[in-house]
């Protein structure tokens, strides 16, 4: 069963959360993307809060300026050192030490991000069709296909992106789903009336949070009036992992293609990667028991 609860931390940011699993338990951490929320984890909240599977104590939070969750109304509040803030702070919160941080999309920017700056908070990283910043850096400089991949981002950063998002009951965000999971109508039997109703509630509650998220970023494709991220460097220390690391890859997303997982070996000490056909971007939706097995798997190792 999962229930929800509003987390306040020390900094001041308050995240609207959801768990499942007695609190001493070992702690499962998991993170969205966007257009998405905390509700999208709740199968594996649940699945691995179980005895059989585990026990964990799992939680999910929504990240700021998603759901109820704090958003601040400046861009530069959604900056990786104050996402990781949060997240390191909500750790603290439930005990202190993470047994796997799970993450996807945005989330698996702010996990990259985490266990880079804190490896000592967790055991594990499990990252879901999310870029390393340094391979994702490399493609938005020098690869055309990923510069084309990635183009979206420059309309979300729009002053009016969550005004045309909203416009004609989200019609552009439902776009969005299929534009960067291929045409494939079969692939979308798990958006039912149901689901989307708690979108529509996520949504209704705004997306200037999510939007700022990119407005807060240069990594996005460069463009004749702004170089983004043709004029970044990170240095190699912002980049390296030292925790076992989990790479789970829908092969069909259309938004973050394969060769994104070349050179992750570069930064990443220990790294196994699972590529999955058939599956897209939303592969939790898609394929929810395949992601659970290749987690419990690594659980266990």
């Amino acid at each position: 069963m999962v229930s929800t609860f509003d987390l306040p931390l020390p900094h001041g940011i308050t995240l609207s959360c959801r768990a499942a699993g007695e609190r001493g338990r070992p702690l499962l951490v998991f993170l969205h993307g966007f257009p998405e929320a905390a509700f999208v984890w709740d199968g594996l909240l649940e699945h691995f809060a179980r005895p059989e599977n585990g026990g964990y104590r799992c939680v999910a939070p929504n990240l700021r300026g998603f759901e109820r969750s704090s958003a601040p109304a400046n861009p530069a509040a959604y900056r990786p050192k104050h996402l990781v803030q949060d997240i390191a702070s909500l750790v603290t919160v439930e005990g202190g030490h993470l047994a796997a941080l799970v993450a996807h999309d945005w989330g698996g920017a702010v996990a990259w991000n985490l266990a880079n700056q804190q490896p000592g908070l967790l055991d594990k990283l499990v990252i879901v069709n999310s870029p390393h910043p340094g391979t994702f850096l490399r493609g938005l400089k020098s690869s055309p296909e990923q510069q084309q991949a990635s183009a979206y981002m420059n309309f979300l950063i729009r002053p009016d992106a969550e005004a045309l998002l909203a416009a004609d009951g989200y019609a552009r965000l439902w776009r969005f789903f299929k534009g960067i999971a291929g045409d494939d109508e079969g692939r979308y039997g798990w958006l039912t009336d149901a689901v989307k109703a708690q979108y529509h509630a996520v949504w209704d509650l705004g997306l200037t949070g999510g939007c700022n998220y990119y407005r807060a970023s240069p990594l996005r494709p460069p463009r004749p009036e702004d170089p983004a991220a043709a004029a970044i460097d990170l240095p190699r220390e912002m980049l390296t992992v030292d925790v076992p690391t989990l790479v789970v890859w829908g092969l069909d997303d259309t938004a973050l293609p394969a060769s994104l997982l070349d050179g992750l070996g570069d930064y990443i000490a220990d790294v196994r990667v699972e590529r999955v056909p058939g599956a897209s971007h939303w592969i939790v939706h898609e394929q929810p028991e395949t992601v659970i097995a290749l987690i419990a798997d690594f659980l266990l190792q």
